[in-house]
């Protein structure tokens, strides 16, 4: 680099000498590489002759050149690489660090422009913003730029452009106003919108590869698993996000495809491994499940985005992203990669250990998609992954999924609907097999809902029995239907009464106080207890014993009928036939589906059997049998033969309104 521009120094206490304005420093270039020499004359020059002025005005320069003097001194020494720019983006003198950092001679870097030097040219916005501090119109500029060291290696370097201050750049705004792109008015627009003129700006370049190094291990902690050291499930939703947000790829060599899949895992009974062998065995076998699960994945082959993005998003569930996939058949074909892998045995301290996994299989177009929809897709997939038999996968099915979401608005507004009154009840005959007479009526809800229209009991009994509705429910149609067969009673006085059959759901028995509710409904409609029968599944008694035993046997010493619905389908355990308080039988639909004859279709010799063996069994215990489904006269014929008491069935009807009963009453036989 060229001399300082600096003249001798004053011996301490002596006043310093008043150089005249006209070369003064502040009029020079700084740092003026040509002309310290002339400037040094000068003062001196000034000294010897004497030239008069105040004693206060001469020390007051003095001090401002000498203090200049210093800054110059300390620019050239500093450690930091820096450059003065001008307004047109070209050094005007740099430091002895910036051409060490960037292995050009310090002279040779004036006229060069700063923005090549270090890259500022790299992006549009960081380009504009570099040019606003040129111009005047930005206070400051910081960015960040790999840069290469002369040695090779590469640094990250923050990059910071501020204006020197207007007393420094005066002297040279003055000369050349014109900025880069030829327009002369960017200082004047700036002065009248309140930015500065167009002058010199201090560029500085401060390496902080350290400290990008550190905050690179502080994320990679932050965002890994430290058991499997997988991405964990905060990176994995960045990842997915991006994906999610990224245009597909538009260059030749690979078009994008604009998919996405996901791979969503959880491990079957890993529970028990950490309950039984404790957690530092679950932790080793996360480790191993995620180190195969890794090899899986990358098994995949090259791809533009690499391999698939595999995380642990807590627990036991691990995801596997595949941005731009090629359609359902690679996600599946993965799925089965990963479960051939896990099903080998794993070798941990000693122990051999077998695991299996469910995983749920969501593969759709990007456009469209959300992270959380995707991610609720794929939760659903698994869990019917799971309820499929587990150690599987499970492909979404759109289908499925909107059965799901009809059963979840169902469930959400049964409770609503009983107190809105949108349930209704139809009514099917139970007919004598021997005589066709209407003997009673079996009580069906439905439900009258205002979006899906008619729903039949299958629809939604289930989920109120799983959400605890049915109690509410059961209570309400077991008041109507008694209230109807009293009102039959009376509008029918010379007929004899119908029984009415109610269907009870064992969770009614054990949350509700059935015995209470049927005696106050009794009590209430007027109703005889003779004329009520509730029917129970098998599945309900079984094993019925403390409190249901109880409330059965009270509602049968209060002359409620108890009857076993679908008898013959459950556990067919004969045993609690004789302890419980049962009257009735009513036998599946499928035995009597054997029977048939008019469709061409050959009877069930073995259905015939079981179904007489059935009746005479009940009638030697005093039971007597209703069977249910009939719909031809030749099913009626054979079960009249062998002992049958009642039927029900689309032969004698389907269920129907209260007042298509009233009708039927007067003509009690119906015909088979």
């Amino acid at each position: 680099m060229s001399a300082t521009s600096e003249g001798p120094r004053p011996p301490a206490g002596t006043a310093p000498s008043s150089p005249r304005p006209s070369v003064t420093e502040r009029h020079g270039p700084w740092p003026g590489e040509g002309a310290s020499g002339d400037v040094a004359d000068e003062v001196g020059t000034d000294v010897a002759e004497g030239v008069t002025g105040g004693v206060a005005e001469d020390v007051a320069e003095g001090a401002a050149v000498s203090g200049r003097h210093d800054y110059r001194a300390a620019f050239r020494a500093a450690t930091l690489p820096m450059a003065v720019v001008d307004h047109e983006g070209l050094i005007v003198t740099a430091n002895e660090a910036l051409s060490a950092l960037v292995g050009i001679a310090a002279a040779a870097l004036t006229a060069q422009s700063a923005s090549d030097l270090v890259d500022l040219a790299a992006d549009g916005r960081t380009w504009h913003a570099y040019r606003e501090v040129l111009h005047g119109r930005r206070s400051r500029f910081r960015c960040t730029r790999r840069l290469k060291h002369p040695d090779g290696r590469s640094m990250w370097a923050e990059i910071t452009v501020v204006p020197m201050p207007a007393t420094e750049a005066d002297g040279d705004s003055g000369s050349d106003s014109r900025s880069s792109d030829g327009d002369s008015d960017d200082g004047t627009r700036g002065a009248a919108d309140g930015s500065r003129p167009p002058g010199q700006v201090l560029l500085s370049v401060a390496d902080v590869s350290d400290r990008r190094e550190l905050q690179k291990r502080l994320r990679h902690l932050q965002m890994h698993d430290p058991v499997t050291r997988l991405p964990n499930r905060t990176l994995f939703f960045e990842r997915l996000s991006a994906a999610l947000e990224t245009l597909p790829y538009q260059d030749g060599s690979f078009p994008g495809r604009g998919r996405i899949g996901l791979c969503y895992l959880d491990l079957d009974g890993f529970k028990a491994v950490n309950d039984t062998l404790g957690h530092r065995i679950g932790d080793r076998l996360l480790a191993a499940v995620a180190a195969r699960l890794t090899d899986c994945a990358e098994q995949e082959g090259p791809h533009p985005t690499g391999a698939p993005l595999v995380a642990r998003l807590g627990g036991d569930e691990f995801a596997i992203l595949v941005e731009e996939s090629t359609g359902t058949q690679q996600l599946t074909d993965l799925a089965r990669t990963v479960l051939a892998a896990l099903q080998k045995p794993f070798d941990l301290a000693g122990q051999r250990l077998s695991v299996s996994a469910s995983i749920g299989v969501v593969e759709r177009p990007v456009a469209g998609t959300s992270a959380t929809g995707l991610m609720q897709a794929a939760d659903t997939t698994l869990y019917w992954a799971k309820a499929d038999g587990k150690a599987r996968w499970t492909v979404f099915d759109p289908e499925r999924n909107a059965h799901r979401m009809t059963r979840q608005a169902l469930s959400s507004n049964l409770r609503p609907a009983v107190e809105r009154g949108e349930f209704t009840i139809e009514y099917q005959p139970l007919v004598g097999m021997a005589d066709g007479v209407v003997r009673g009526v079996e009580a069906l809800v439905r439900w009258n809902h205002p979006q899906f229209g008619m729903l039949s009991p299958n629809r939604f009994v289930a989920i109120a029995e799983e959400d605890g509705s049915i109690v509410q429910l059961g209570r309400w149609v077991l008041r109507a239907a008694c209230r109807q067969a009293r009102r039959w009673q009376l509008d029918h006085p010379a007929e004899p009464p119908l029984f009415i059959s109610v269907n009870v759901a064992v969770r009614q028995v054990w949350d509700s106080d059935l015995v209470t509710d049927v005696a106050e409904i009794l009590a209430e409609t007027g109703l005889d207890p003779a004329l009520l029968q509730l029917e129970l599944t098998e599945s309900a008694v079984m094993g019925s014993a403390g409190r249901p035993l109880q409330a059965l046997q009270s509602l049968s010493d209060m002359g409620v009928r108890i009857a076993i619905d679908d008898f013959g389908t459950g556990y067919s355990n004969l045993a609690y036939l004789s302890r419980l308080p049962v009257s009735v039988l009513k036998l599946d639909g499928a035995f009597v589906h054997g029977f048939r004859y008019e469709d061409g279709t050959h009877p069930s010799p073995a259905d015939e059997t079981i179904v007489e063996a059935m009746v005479q069994l009940a009638h030697r215990l005093g039971l007597t049998v209703t069977a249910e489904c009939v719909e031809t006269a030749g099913q009626a014929e054979r079960l009249r033969r062998i002992g049958c008491d009642t039927g029900q069935g689309w032969l004698y009807s389907r269920a129907v309104a209260p007042e298509r009963i009233a009708e039927l009453l007067g003509a009690r036989a119906l015909e088979a």
